[in-house]
């Protein structure tokens, strides 16, 4: 037991018995305990395997690479359609947690087999990703913008690309692209200041 995380635990304003009840679970799975991203973490072999996490309306068992995961039980739940390794069982009282152990720690010894096997999730290509039109229009238009854009870790391609996407009307996203032009040419990323 790492005692950051008790301290993380007497800090808890909410879930703090659930996600008590989750550290002993996954403790009896022979995981290492330490706190990463200011939360529980546990891994095997330095290998991240699950994490703890408190949110408004649930806490939840964050398995690293929960797509590799058969889930028989079908409670793995995808954070967002942008996660692609991450899968998270989510609880809202301590009763779900208690009902579901032997469930939780079957999932948590698949996801140990998994680190032990060396398995990897198969990540989607940055050119996998659509363009969203908008963005597409001035690369066309600028062929500097266009090199720029190329120039960019596959990372900061898909965070412009999320970023341009995700708004329902063209002008928002028309918007997003005309200010980034800029930062993009700069060889900056979304969060680079």
């Amino acid at each position: 037991m790492n005692p950051k995380v008790d301290e993380f635990l007497s800090k808890a304003r909410k879930w703090q018995d659930e996600m008590t009840k989750l550290r002993s679970i996954v403790l009896d799975c022979g995981l290492n305990e330490e706190v990463k991203w200011m939360h529980p973490c546990y891994t095997y072999q330095n290998s991240n395997v699950v994490l703890i996490h408190g949110f408004k309306e649930y806490c939840a068992l964050l398995f690293f690479k929960g797509a590799l995961l058969k889930d028989t039980n079908g409670i793995l739940i995808q954070q967002t359609e942008n996660v692609q390794a991450g899968r998270q069982i989510r609880f809202t009282n301590l009763q779900d947690i208690v009902e579901q152990q032997a469930t939780i720690k079957a999932y948590i010894f698949e996801a140990i087999e998994a680190e032990k096997a060396g398995l990897k999730v198969e990540m989607k290509k940055t050119k996998d990703y659509p363009v969203p039109e908008e963005l597409q229009t001035k690369l066309d238009e600028s062929p500097a913008l266009k090199t720029a854009f190329e120039a960019l870790t596959p990372g900061r391609q898909r965070a412009y690309l999320f970023h341009f996407a995700q708004p329902k009307q063209s002008k928002t996203r028309t918007a997003r692209v005309e200010k980034c032009i800029p930062q993009i040419l700069d060889g900056k990323g979304l969060n680079d200041r």
